[in-house]
């Protein structure tokens, strides 16, 4: 698989005031985030609500993410649905458009066996000439892709890795690069070996989790300083804190799309109390 960097962060998508997708914020989000530790962006993804995204607005992210992209940084386009005609579709929309790679999740909610699942990336993998990350979050899917069968899907053509976040299985596979799904385990992905991870909390910590790439005599020191920050930006669904902490940065990314709310009152204070403690916010006067 082509370097795609190590530090690849799910970028959130932000919304206007009416909850259309802001274009500018998004540039000028993916710029900033450039210049703080990102190698790279998976754009339309899980973080960036692909799920309530229309396929118009999906691609014309992944359009502007390519057209917009930082000198020296790749871009990995999410395709992926519970629908094989659907995800081949948006695979084959979206490699016309020119991303690096592809980020195909398993898909959800109808559970498919393992043979259904190698049918299925069979299909994705067929439809496009780009290299094919696997996405396995059971959490979220309800179907889990085992060691053996992350194997076996590794010998298709063009299934080049995996964004595994499945912690309790994290494992080096042979024929595939293995990035981190969890920022909790990015760590110990770089510690066996792996290729990186897809990072939520590099929006707010890039540098130090890049860090923890260049320095990893100090690695294990970072991962625990940061173990709160990781805890935080998933204390409810995600992206919902993310995009509070940002707001509360600066960043215009707006709130989220139904059926997802925007954080409480209390998960406010939780995220801004986190970002006081690590010097990213100025305590609020008492």
């Amino acid at each position: 698989m082509r370097d795609l960097g190590t530090i690849l962060t799910a970028i959130v998508t932000p919304f206007d005031t009416e909850g259309e997708i802001n274009e500018e914020s998004f540039v000028a989000l993916m710029r900033h985030l450039a210049d703080n530790g990102s190698d790279g962006f998976v754009v339309a993804a899980t973080t960036g609500e692909a799920a309530t995204l229309s396929d118009e607005e999906q691609l014309r992210l992944i359009e502007l993410a390519i057209a917009e992209r930082p000198p020296g940084k790749t871009i990995v386009a999410g395709t992926g649905t519970n629908d094989t005609r659907h995800a081949v579709y948006l695979t084959e929309r979206a490699s016309e458009l020119g991303p690096d790679a592809i980020i195909s999740v398993t898909p959800y909610y109808n559970r498919p066996s393992p043979l259904g699942l190698k049918r299925h990336y069979e299909a994705v993998a067929a439809a496009t000439d780009k290299p094919i990350l696997l996405y396995n979050v059971p959490s979220r899917t309800a179907t889990n892709i085992g060691p053996d069968l992350l194997a076996e899907l590794a010998q298709i053509d063009g299934i080049e890795g995996v964004k595994q976040a499945n912690a309790a299985e994290l494992a080096l596979i042979d024929g595939l690069a293995v990035y981190a799904g969890d920022d909790s385990s990015f760590a110990r992905t770089l510690d066996i070996g792996g290729a990186g991870g897809v990072c939520v909390a590099s929006h707010i910590v890039g540098n130090e989790m890049h860090r923890m790439v260049d320095e990893p005599e100090h690695r294990a020191e970072i991962d625990a300083s940061l173990q709160d920050v990781y805890e935080t930006l998933f204390l409810t669904s995600s992206p919902t804190c993310t995009k509070a902490a940002l707001n509360m940065l600066g960043h215009d990314v707006g709130g989220v799309r139904l059926p997802m709310v925007e954080a409480t009152p209390q998960e406010t204070e939780i995220v801004r109390a986190m970002l006081e403690r690590h010097g990213l916010l100025t305590r609020t006067p008492a």
